[in-house]
């Protein structure tokens, strides 16, 4: 379908108040150009014709009338603005709410072909533009056309063969429109895309502010975002060229070209005796033939607002077009957790696969550690478990139950996940740990910052649970931060639970409050660690160690150190053991 048809679409969504609003505009318009009429009327019945006492009586009610539709008009083209522009802002509500709700069900996997910054840019600035093709351009577009038409009635009624000459004018605007769209659709492509890139670079230069100063890559950023900024303007710049091009100038022809063609016929025809008009039909075809060319400024002057949307709206329903899972309400009874690895085999792209013949299988309230160097395939495992991405051959499963016959949501609903740089959210402490649910009170929020240790670190903020919280809680420190993602995953009381580097960020003295909330986690769950750190896993019941996506040993650590294969190995090296040291 095409990207008008599917405007159109979300127009109909609130017709209602759309077609309120026309028929408001086109009693405004009719009100209004009863004024030329009215004044012929005064002009040829009650003030041309040659009387010795003129009657006032009957001109006075029609001046009455004309400021009555004066009036009218105004107060109907205020209804209907408001009307118009109420529909335009429901219509963008409901697109940007239909934008942000589809966003939240694409796969991961697409946030990792596109920047932030462009979903950003499409979400905001592209619904803004097509917000102005129905706050501005739709409202122009309708109270032109109700104009033209309401003229071209009117000029037909007082002489039919000038009006028709006049329709010559809807060609040539029509024309006009092709040569215009033709140009401007290719260099607003590059400008929308342009403006997307610039935000994406800006969010990534925000993110990452202490990479690049720390670096001093101030200046390669500078000249990145300079080489956009450059290509944008250039574009701008030629949309400017064609703008002005195809608005005043035109209708500046225009206006030529339909005063020659009026005074060619009136001329011609006084001298041939053919045309006789009466001083009231001169003065109200002079005055609709001035605002005549209104309407068609009104229309010229919207090309680039028109343009601009179409672009926007065809980048919108290219993101509404991506294919996205519902999310689903549904509900499932709280899983016992335990997990099946099959012969799992996973790629990110087609064939080059990051994980190869994984098997193994963790028990309720087991503990089963991940470790590899980077790039063995650790975060993919919990990548798979969490349905973020799913298996390319073999099957995952909990309780028995295949994790793919179950919706990713339900899956979920029953795994807490805290990460090595836990991410809060622009809140307070609280609203952090509950994330909004209604399932998580204040009271529970307050018993599980408890129960991981939380208040040692968290006494010392002045607001206590209700402390403000920035974006990425960066006021707060690394184990303040990790604390608060504890009794987050803690308050959710998951079956499983997966902490991913949950102690490879911060000091001693904090590792030891952090080491007593995953022992509080882990009672009754079965837990997934992926560690760095191989002294926080030796409880661990289970370690497998991965090399290139394959497990290559596992088994308990006094196991795997009794083996001495990889493991031992890296232990010996994170330990500081040397080589005639026992291990065991």
């Amino acid at each position: 379908m095409g990207t008008g048809k599917r405007l159109v679409q979300y127009a109909m969504t609130f017709k209602g108040i759309l077609i309120w609003g026309l028929v408001l505009l086109a009693i405004a318009v009719a009100a209004d150009l009863a004024a030329p009429l009215i004044a012929k009327e005064i002009i040829d019945n009650h003030i041309a014709p040659a009387q010795e006492q003129v009657d006032f009586e009957p001109i006075a009610l029609l001046l009455a009338v004309f400021l009555a539709s004066g009036i009218v008009a105004a107060v109907f083209r205020y209804l209907q603005f408001i009307f118009l522009q109420k529909g335009a802002n429901r219509i963008i509500r409901k697109m940007r709410n239909d934008v942000f709700e589809h966003v939240q069900t694409l796969p991961i996997r697409y946030f990792d072909d596109l920047p932030a910054g462009k979903v950003v840019s499409r979400i905001t600035n592209d619904t803004e533009a097509i917000r102005e093709l129905f706050f501005t351009v739709f409202s122009q577009f309708a109270t032109s056309f109700m104009y033209l038409a309401g003229i071209y009635a009117a000029l037909f009624y007082l002489d039919w063969k000038l009006a028709a000459m006049m329709l010559v004018l809807l060609p040539m605007l029509y024309g006009w429109m092709l040569i215009y769209r033709k140009y401007a659709s290719k260099y607003n492509h590059v400008v929308r895309e342009k403006l997307s890139d610039m935000n994406a670079i800006i969010n990534e230069s925000i993110q990452g502010m202490t990479i690049i100063q720390a670096f001093r890559n101030e200046k390669q950023m500078k000249n990145e975002f300079e080489e956009l900024n450059n290509t944008h303007y250039k574009f701008q710049q030629k949309l400017l060229i064609l703008e002005a091009t195809a608005s005043h100038n035109m209708v500046g022809v225009l206006r030529s070209l339909i005063f020659i063609l009026f005074i060619a016929y009136f001329g011609t025809g006084s001298l041939t005796g053919e045309t006789a008009v009466t001083v009231g039909v001169l003065y109200a075809f002079i005055d609709y033939i001035i605002r005549l060319f209104n309407p068609i400024s009104g229309i010229v002057n919207q090309f680039s607002r028109l343009e601009q949307a179409l672009v926007a709206a065809e980048r919108v329903f290219r993101l509404l077009d991506r294919t996205g899972e519902p999310v689903s309400d549904e509900k499932i009874a709280r899983y016992r957790g335990n997990v099946r690895f099959e012969d799992v085999w996973f790629a990110y792209e087609k064939e080059e696969y990051v994980l190869k013949n994984i098997s193994f299988e963790a028990s309720q309230g087991e503990t089963v550690a991940l470790v590899g160097h980077t790039g063995s395939g650790k975060s993919s495992i919990m990548n798979l478990l969490l349905r973020f991405y799913d298996v390319s051959k073999g099957r995952i499963t909990i309780d028995g139950q295949n994790i793919n016959d179950m919706s990713r949501q339900s899956v979920r609903d029953h795994m807490g996940i805290v990460l090595q740089d836990p991410y809060l959210f622009t809140g307070t402490i609280e609203s952090n740990v509950s994330l909004g649910d209604p399932r998580i009170t204040r009271e529970r929020v307050e018993e599980a910052l408890e129960a991981v240790g939380g208040e040692r670190v968290l006494k010392h903020l002045p607001g206590g649970i209700d402390e403000p919280v920035v974006e990425k809680g960066s006021t707060l420190s690394s184990g303040q931060r990790q604390l608060v993602s504890f009794a987050r995953a803690l308050a959710f009381d998951p079956a499983i639970l997966i902490l991913d580097e949950a102690t490879s960020n911060i000091d001693t003295e904090t590792e030891e409050i952090i080491q007593h909330a995953m022992n509080v986690l882990k009672r009754g769950r079965t837990t997934f660690i992926i560690a760095h750190r191989l002294s926080t896993i030796k409880n661990a019941d289970r370690i497998l160690v991965l090399d290139h996506g394959e497990i290559a040993e596992s088994g308990s650590h006094e196991e795997l150190m009794k083996l001495g294969g990889q493991y031992y190995q890296m232990y010996k090296i994170q330990s500081g053991m040397s080589s005639t040291q026992q291990v065991g």
